[in-house]
């Protein structure tokens, strides 16, 4: 490796951290290190933050985000209860006093940003804040995972029924799961069918399904991928994933049916190599059909 690139990306390094105050005991003047305040942001973020998903969100050890948890604790800020939907998992929930603490930070933090941007004309303005985003991009590593889940996990009918809600707000006549053509848990679990579900950082932000229709061909159900990660890959991995488990399935085909609203997906489906076909089944809420040999 250039010893003069390393040198850089060191330099960079030391210029950010000071910048920003990542080295100082009290984080933007409120009487915590950052990692306190980090955590009391990410809580603030999300209302009940699964504790699994800040510990791989934020890169930290179960025993150092424990003690982060407790000094908060302690400082009356944050709660940890049991999630009430899945009691083996626990969530960080913020207290009113700690509410208030992440208002405090987020508008120090904004501030900040505007004491960074002020100096500088509007043209080198613009060069830094598109730099900032094109190292994030290159700096964030592939951190969208996606694997097989049980239908009935808390995170996969979490996923479901954002999908549900979606197509209830976009289709012209609303959308009722049981009414879109049989297709229940049952059609989800191994060998009738499967669900995949995809994580980013270890939060689930997409799911897909495939139904087993013959012994040959199988159906993808069920994609859909949140409004904050659209455009990043992830409906694109959900599709690699479930074409891979057809293939190990033995299927020959795959087919899938969309609503005419859902223009994007079919763009989607095109550029993955599926043409589009005649109807093949009765879904009231179908207009295109596509197919795709394997």
């Amino acid at each position: 490796m250039d010893e003069k690139l390393i040198e850089q990306v060191r330099s960079f390094n030391r210029t950010v951290t000071q910048r920003v105050g990542a080295l100082d005991d009290s984080y933007l003047a409120r009487g915590r290190p950052l990692g306190e305040a980090r955590l009391i942001f990410e809580a603030g973020s999300t209302d009940g933050a699964d504790i699994r998903v800040l510990r791989e969100r934020l890169g930290l050890d179960s025993g150092y985000l424990s003690r982060l948890l407790r000094a908060l604790e302690g400082q009356g800020l944050v709660e940890v209860r049991r999630k009430a939907d899945d009691g083996r998992a626990r969530e960080v929930h913020l207290t009113e006093k700690g509410r208030a603490e992440f208002r405090a930070y987020d508008a120090l933090s904004d501030d900040l940003a505007v004491s960074i941007l002020n100096p500088l004309g509007e043209p080198e303005r613009r060069r830094l804040v598109a730099a900032m985003a094109e190292v994030e991009r290159l700096m964030r590593p592939p951190a969208v995972e996606v694997a097989l889940e049980a239908p009935d996990s808390a995170d996969a009918r979490r996923c479901l029924d954002s999908y549900y809600a979606e197509l209830a707000r976009r289709f012209d006549t609303g959308f009722d799961a049981e009414a879109g053509g049989s297709f229940d848990t049952a059609d989800m679990v191994p060998p009738h069918g499967y669900l995949v579900l995809a994580r980013l950082d270890g939060e689930a932000v997409g799911c897909g399904a495939l139904k087993r229709l013959t012994d040959e061909v199988g159906e993808i159900k069920r994609v859909w991928c949140g409004p904050a990660v659209r455009g990043k890959g992830v409906a694109t991995g959900i599709m690699d994933r479930l074409e891979a488990i057809a293939r190990d399935a033995g299927f020959k085909t795959l087919r899938l049916d969309t609503n005419r609203t859902l223009t994007e997906a079919h763009a989607l489906y095109r550029k993955l190599g599926y043409r589009e076909i005649g109807r093949y089944n009765d879904n009231p809420y179908a207009h295109h059909w596509f197919e795709k040999r394997l």
